[in-house]
């Protein structure tokens, strides 16, 4: 390896020394001492600094993840349970990431283990919340791995459960209420509209899986079934005003102790992740490509604002002080979401390079030597505190969506 290339292997442990070797408390709100920085070293890295930075901090973080499945000690007890389950939104958000970080880089050894996992599950989703989003974003494993491999045996009980959706559609509205109830039948629901996707992180759990399915069978009916919700959401949730993404209506008037609108860094995350990649599903000629990409340069626009210079993006994002540790969940997904756009052209500006660079950089300082990524934001629906040992598969999965755009990145 070129020396350029440890000196950005070892940037991470410099900074940490820096900023950790002072004797001060860490603390889950404040301590600007306990942040990582994006140093003078970061603006010196050459893309091929970068680009081997992300082959190593990736397969790392993603051996360490896969080889810790069996041990999720580190998780709260409230949802380790969950975490362990393969089909499940928080271990298939893990997927969702190193999914693409394998067919970027071809690793047969993530394959391998996709395969088995999935092959394990029987290809199934969980059924007892048959509408709601979560439970369909295991479906994007699935589905890629029969976009990759011609498998028909994972298509099936995902296509069993859409079509009963599509034969049986809610007809609620988006308002999150407080009722548990639906239209059909009683369902465990924060809301009684979530047998739609209306709330911001259903867009990255199930829309896709829809368009995957159009893909593989050739039937567009799942696509234009995702393409109305999709929109129904979006339009619902996306204010032009911010350029930002409520996670759902009970944030519309919501103002924190401070009187700033409340939006969630890692809730804008899941959509702004999601949007590049449902339009990579679209075929060139769609006529609804233009419009997607007019709403990620909207959404984008609105984050390149609230970049902190540390490189990474607040918890809070209109109010960087409610929370002032990094957290690693909403960082890697808006920096892949950056990322992409740069590298497909569609981001074409200075600033958009240097937020995507300074964002990797701040991503880097978090993952340890043995590939562990710290400072993830637990499960949660708002903006909450977050400390350096707390870390979570799905921040595993935003390292990896990041990596597979930063792999590829170029001068």
């Amino acid at each position: 390896m070129k020396i350029l290339n440890k000196k950005f292997a070892l940037l991470p442990l410099a900074v940490s020394l820096m900023l950790f070797g002072c004797g001060q408390e860490e603390s889950t709100t404040a301590a600007v001492s306990a942040q990582p920085a994006v140093t003078n070293e970061t603006s010196q890295l050459t893309a091929a600094d970068i680009q081997a930075s992300a082959k190593d901090i990736a397969d790392r973080s993603a051996k360490w993840q896969i080889a810790q499945l069996d041990n999720l000690h580190y998780i709260p007890e409230s949802h380790r349970a969950k975490s362990e389950n393969v089909k499940f939104w928080i271990q298939a958000s893990l997927y969702i990431g190193l999914t693409r970080w394998t067919e970027t880089t071809d690793n047969q050894e993530f394959m391998q283990h996709l395969e088995k996992v999935s092959a394990a599950e029987n290809y199934e989703l969980l059924l007892d919340r048959p509408y709601h989003a979560d439970d369909h974003t295991i479906a994007q494993t699935y589905l890629w791995l029969a976009e990759q491999t011609g498998n028909k045996a994972a298509i099936k009980p995902t296509q069993a459960v859409f079509d009963m959706i599509l034969a049986n559609q809610p007809n609620v509205g988006l308002a999150m209420l407080d009722s548990t109830a639906s239209g059909h039948g009683e369902v465990h629901l924060e809301g009684n509209c979530q047998t739609r996707w209306c709330w911001a992180d259903a867009l990255f759990m199930a829309p896709r899986a829809w368009l995957q399915m159009s893909n593989v069978t050739g039937d567009a009916k799942y696509f234009e079934y995702a393409d109305k919700e999709f929109w129904a959401s979006a339009d619902y949730l996306f204010s032009d005003e911010h350029g930002l993404f409520f996670r759902d209506s009970r944030y519309f008037d919501m103002k924190n102790e401070n009187g700033n609108p409340v939006f969630w860094g890692r809730g804008n995350g899941w959509v702004f992740a999601a949007i590049p990649l449902i339009i990579d599903e679209l075929p060139q000629d769609h006529p609804s490509k233009a419009r997607y990409i007019e709403l990620y340069k909207k959404n984008a626009a609105g984050l390149l604002k609230l970049q902190r210079e540390n490189g990474f993006w607040p918890v809070s994002l209109k109010d960087p002080d409610i929370v002032k540790t990094p957290e690693v969940s909403g960082t890697g997904f808006i920096t892949f979401g950056l990322a992409w756009g740069v590298n497909n052209g569609i981001l074409n500006d200075a600033a958009s390079k240097e937020a995507v660079e300074k964002g990797w950089a701040a991503l880097a300082t978090t993952v340890d030597a043995d590939g562990r990524v710290n400072w993830v934001q637990h499960v949660g629906k708002s903006p909450d505190p977050v400390k350096k040992t707390d870390s979570q598969l799905y921040g595993v999965g935003a390292v990896l969506l990041a990596a597979s755009e930063m792999v590829k990145w170029q001068d």
